[in-house]
Order: structure tokens, then sequence, then C-alpha cells
């Protein structure tokens, strides 16, 4: 009963339209095949070696063959490391290097493979031309669109069937041409002397003939194994055609004089064993690569939308029944549709060929990456050298400067302004990708480098320590921050507990959430300690073998005076360890006043400065006021040496041409009372920690206050 059941089963899956999938010759041999051998071969070819000779043309063939080598081996390299999905390349990029950069590459990809179907249809209305002249072309490509619409509507099963039958017309057009009904040129022309273009140019329009080598990776989603089936297929494709150009470009040379070679397209029809059987290939080739880009194309699109990368994503999306993507193909066809009608496509046939070299040399920049990164996950079984994806990237995007260097910066700025569209939708996918991976490499890389070189003070940045006591009551504290690190400085905050960790963590995270928005390197982490002290010492001697460590400590001075005796052991800790000290005293009633201007209280003949006016001016740059370069002469007699020195200090220093100078006289605490308006004072730290003193100056100075101390390792004059 059970195996009836089985049966049963069986049968009712198949009344329902299982999904078909393909294996390599069918699904990926097959359509790469018939989309490389295409109108190109046929009238193209022989123009090439007309004009570049047989071993210019066989350069030329190698040339560009390399690329697609590379590329394809590349392809077939990443395809045994990951579990590839639907969309051929578009899903090899997003796995790699996120949603963005996939969607940027695909979508440009995408309409490059429905605008191309759009010309093979137009290049075969030409072809039917020649056979009836007297027909209508908007006529012809209509019809043409029409059948190749209805075919693929019906099904990739359907569709490849009609390129089994197209791949032996064009196998015996092609040996048809090799029966050659010609007697051998006296002599063969192996260098041509290129009367028709240069080298480069002959080149640049013979290379559109090798692409095409994606056609069945685009089918990725219907291929039975497509971690075998991509690899062995695409790399067959490439040697196979590889081997019919260049016999097919020998029988050119060594039968046909170059001068009919350059000007007789046809030429292969008039010397073939059967004129007719060329011209169905000629047909044939160009249905058949319309064909194979009116299957692919739809199935990027669905595959773009299932992650939700392109607008109205839930219509193209679905599939059939039958697994068919055809809301995507009825859109595809559309399209196509709107391109026949509106003409001539041959001003963005440079475009189209650039969006496939870009995802070529996107996709050898991914393998190149993964594999110089070096890391464990990456482990294909198809395995290659680092230097073919470095070929094969650096020769697509030369090769893109070669075709047309406008075009190449149109096409650039296209993928970069969708990279950012895409990344302001905020795309999220469970499978992630290797960017954080690939970032930590790379910073694990200059870290060595940076290692190998002593922190210079020329190169200074604020790379501030920040112990937190209670992340919640932190906030304002962070804010202040933020002015005295962006936009280059960087933040290493912990907080030290043994209670309620994961709470604390999160609380925060939140706080510091501001920060990391205004794209400041943040680093926070809750250490289990039950001795605050103790924690922080730990944290400074850890942090000091990086070669990406703090150079500067803040701590924020409180109310409660049993604090104090911390406070001035983490100052003389973090001075032992080469760190600079910045003491937050904040006023309750004016908190940061306006953000605006700033006093910095300077000593004469102190040597306590340096860090003092690298904060200034970081608060400067960011509050947008300007700097008060205070200090207070015993009595008036004073009064111009002090001005000379302040003077002095801002001639070495480059400080803003706004900074005012101000001498006051008398006892320092009556200065402060008659120090110009700020938002904040900065005052150097001394030798011996006065807290009580530190907290009276803040409220006899009406603002918060911040007390610096140098480590010795801060210049402002370098």
């Amino acid at each position: 009963m059970e195996s009836l059941n089985n049966i049963k089963e069986l049968f009712k899956k198949k009344s329902s339209g299982e999904h078909h999938k393909f294996g390599t010759f069918g699904g990926v041999f097959t359509p790469d095949v018939l989309t490389i051998l295409g109108v190109i071969m046929f009238l193209r070819l022989g123009w090439v070696v007309g004009n570049a000779g047989l071993l210019g043309a066989i350069a030329i063939i190698l040339m560009a063959k390399v690329i697609t080598i590379c590329t394809g081996m590349s392809m077939s390299s990443i395809t045994t490391n990951i579990k590839i999905g639907p969309g051929g390349p578009y899903s090899i990029i997003s796995k790699s290097l996120g949603l963005e950069a996939g969607g940027s590459i695909g979508i440009p990809f995408y309409v490059s493979q429905s605008l191309s179907a759009a010309l093979y249809i137009i290049g075969f209305t030409e072809g039917w031309l020649m056979i009836f002249p007297d027909h209508s072309s908007i006529l012809v490509s209509l019809i043409t669109a029409a059948v190749l619409f209805i075919i693929s509507y019906s099904g990739a099963k359907n569709a490849i069937k009609v390129q089994y039958i197209i791949f032996v017309i064009i196998i015996l057009s092609i040996l048809s041409f090799l029966f050659i009904q010609a007697e051998p040129v006296d002599k063969i022309t192996l260098i041509g002397n290129f009367e028709d273009a240069n080298f480069w140019h002959v080149f640049a329009i013979f290379f559109p003939a090798v692409t095409g080598i994606m056609a069945g990776a685009n089918l990725s989603g219907d291929l039975i194994n497509p971690r075998k089936s991509i690899p062995l297929g695409t790399l067959a494709a490439i040697g196979f055609t590889l081997v019919v150009y260049l016999v097919m470009a020998y029988f050119s040379a060594n039968y046909i004089s170059p001068e009919e070679l350059r000007t007789n397209q046809m030429f292969m029809v008039k010397y073939s064993f059967w004129g007719p059987l060329v011209i169905a290939g000629i047909l044939a080739a160009t249905f058949s690569s319309a064909l194979g880009s009116l299957i692919g194309a739809p199935r990027i699109l669905q595959a773009l939308a299932v992650q939700g990368t392109i607008p109205f994503s839930t219509l193209f999306d679905k599939l059939s029944s039958n697994h068919e993507p055809r809301n995507a193909i009825i859109f595809t066809a559309a399209i196509i549709l709107v391109a026949l009608v509106l003409g001539d496509l041959n001003a963005l046939a440079t475009l189209i060929t650039l969006f496939f070299l870009i995802t070529y040399g996107m996709l050898n920049l991914v393998v190149f990456i993964q594999q110089s990164m070096k890391i464990i996950s990456f482990r294909p079984t198809f395995k290659i050298s680092r230097i073919i994806p470095f070929i094969g990237a650096l020769g697509s995007f030369l090769v893109m400067l070669l075709v047309s260097p406008i075009f190449s910066l149109l096409a650039i700025i296209t993928i970069i302004i969708l990279y950012i569209w895409l990344s302001k939708k905020g795309l999220t996918t469970e499978s992630g990708d290797i960017r954080g991976g690939m970032f930590l490499v790379l910073a694990e890389v200059a870290s060595r480098i940076a290692a190998r070189f002593p922190r210079h003070q020329i190169a200074w940045k604020p790379d501030l320590l920040i112990p937190i006591e209670d992340p919640q009551t932190s906030v304002g504290s962070l804010l202040f921050i933020r002015s005295i690190t962006y936009p280059s400085g960087s933040i290493y905050t912990f907080t030290v507990t043994t209670e309620n960790v994961k709470e604390t963590k999160h609380n925060l995270e939140q706080a510091v959430q501001p920060l990391k928005t205004e794209k400041i390197l943040v680093t926070a982490t809750v250490l289990e300690d039950s001795n605050f002290l103790h924690g922080t010492k730990l944290v400074i001697q850890a942090l000091q073998g990086g070669a990406l460590r703090p150079n500067t400590i803040f701590l924020t001075l409180g109310s409660d005076q049993k604090k104090d005796q911390i406070i001035n052991e983490l100052v003389n800790y973090a001075s032992i360890n080469d760190l600079g000290t910045l003491i937050l005293r904040r006023n309750k009633r004016t908190g940061f006043g306006l953000q605006k201007d700033v006093n910095l209280w300077l000593r004469d003949k102190s040597p306590n400065w340096h860090l003092a006016i690298l904060i200034s001016l970081q608060l400067q740059l960011n509050w947008g006021g300007k700097i008060n370069l205070v200090t207070v002469a015993e009595n008036s007699s004073d009064e111009s040496r002090l001005y000379a020195f302040l003077n002095n200090i801002s001639e070495q220093t480059r400080l803003p041409a706004l900074t005012e100078f101000k001498v006051l006289t008398g006892n320092f605490n009556d200065t402060l009372k008659k120090a110009p308006r700020a938002d904040i004072n900065i005052f150097g730290l001394g030798e011996v920690l006065n807290f009580d003193y530190m907290r009276e100056v803040t409220e006899l100075s009406l603002t918060t206050c911040l007390f610096v101390k140098d480590s010795g390792k801060e210049s402002a004059i370098v």
C-alpha cells in the first residue's frame, strides 16, 4: 500500500508541473556555445582575419579568450565554494560583497541582457532581409520577438529543446564552411596591414564574439547540480568555441584573399559547401542568442526581486506552477518590444558590452579578494592560482577603457548611483556576505604594517579610552565626546560590572549609538570584574599591545568625593602608560552652552599645553566658534610679555585667524569672573590633582570645564 501511495504521489507531482531541471550539456554548455558562436563569427571573423592576418587574428582571439577563460575559471572556482542561488553572477556577487553590490551590478546586467535580446532580434531581421528583401523589417522583428516570447513563456525546457535544434544547425553550417569550395591562396598573410582599423579597434569589434559565457550560469536556479554543471559546462564551452574560432580563422586565411575577407561579409555563404546552410546558421545564431537572453534575463530579474532589491519585488518574484518566472518574462518581453519599436540600438551596443565586462571584472575581483583573505571558509574544490582572477579583473577593466572610455565612465557612474540607492534601502539577507571579514582582513594587514612604525606626533588624532561607570547617565558626556573625536578620531569605551551584564551591554550600546551614526569608529564592551579600578587597569594593559590603541583617557569628575581617589590612580596609571588625560567637570546649570566658543587657559612656561590646544582645535572645528587664548598676569607689567607669549603660541600652532588673546590681571579666582564668555573652559592639570578646586573652578566660571594633561606623545606644532 505504501508503494502504491508513492507511485500516486509521483504521478501527482508530474501532473502538477514539477520543476524540470537541466544537466551540464543542456543547461550550461549548449546555451553558452550558442551565445558565443553568434553573428560576429559569421559576419566579422573574416574581416578580423583580413585586417590582422592569420597570426594577428589568432593573437586577437587568444587575448579576448584570456579574459573569458579567467572569468570562467573564477566563476567555476567560486561556484564550487558557495551554494549558488538563482541569478547566476548576481547571486555570486551578492553572496560575496552584499546585496548592494550584487544589485548595483545585477540591475544593469539584467537590462543589458534584455537589450541584448533586442539587438540579436535586429541582427536576425537583417539576416532575414538578405533572403527576403521585400519583407517589412519591423514586422519581421515583431514576429521574431513573438515567437521567442512564446518559446520562453512555455518554459525553459522547451527553450532548451529549441536550442538543441539550433545547435545542430550552427554546427552543420560551420562544417559546410570547412568543406570550403575554393583553392588555397598562394601565400597566407600572417600579419595584416590593418587597412580598415588599427589593432585595438579590430580587437574591440571582435571582443563581443567571446562573451556569452554566463548564459548557462544565468540558469543556476534551474540546474540539477550548479556546483558541478557551471564549471564543467562553462569551461567546455569556452574551450570548444576557442577551437572553432581558431579553425575558422585558419580556413579563412588559407582559402580567401585578405581583400575579399575585408569587403565581403557574406564570403562564408559564397564559398561554403552549401550556402543556404550558412545562411541558416547566421539566422540560427542570432535567434539562439536572443533566446538565451530571453531565458536568462527574467531569471536575473526574479532573483533581484526575491531579495527585495528592485521596485515591485512582490510582482516579479513569483514563479508559475512549473517554476517559471512568467511575470518577469512578460516584463522583459515588454522592454524588448519597446526597444524594437524605438528603432536602432547601435548607440547602446557599446554600453551593453561594458556592463557585461563590469560583471566579468567583478566576478574575478570577488574571487581574487577571497583568495587574498586566506580564510578557511574559502575552500573551493576547483582551485585556481590567484593570478587568474587578477588577470581576468584587470583585463576586463582595460578592455572597457579600450572599447570606450566615455561609456566606461557612464557605466561606472550608473553602478555607483545604484549602489548608493540600494545602500539607503537597508537590504538584509540571512546568508550574509564577506564584507565584514574582508575589511577586517584589511584592517589586520594595516595593523601589522602600522606596528612596524612608531606613532609619530605628526599623525596624532583623538583616540579616546572612556571608562563608563553607568551608561544610562553618560549620554550628555558622550555627545560632547563626539565634538572632540569627529571626524577622524576613535573611541574605545567600556564599563565594569558583575551584575546584569546583558542589560548593561544593551544600555552601553544604546548610549554609544548616536556616535556610531556619526560614522565615528566606536568599540564598546562590558568587562566582568568586581572592582572598577582593577578592571580599567586591565583594559589599559591589554590595549597597549595593539596597533589601534587609544592615546588619551577620558574621565568624568562627579560630585561624589569618594571616587576622587579612583580618578587620581587612573590618571597616574594612564601617565605611566603614555596616555594623555582629559577630565570633564560638567556645570549642571549651563551644560555646554551654545557649543560655540572655547576659552583655553595657558600658563607661562608650562610645557603642558599641546593636548589642550589639539582638543581646542577639534572643538573649534566641530562647534564653528572661536578660540580665546587666556592667561593670568600677576601685575600689569607682565601684560606685554604674556601677549607676546600667547601670540608666539598661536603662530607656532597655526591657530585660526580669529583667535583672540586675553591677558587678565589679578587673582586667578577673580580673573575667572572677568574671562571672555565661552561655552567651555579648558585648563591644564598639575602634577598634584586637587579635585575640590576643579569643582570650584567649574562653579566660578559658570561653564563646563575640561582639565587636560599631556602624555608627552602629542605635539601641536608639527
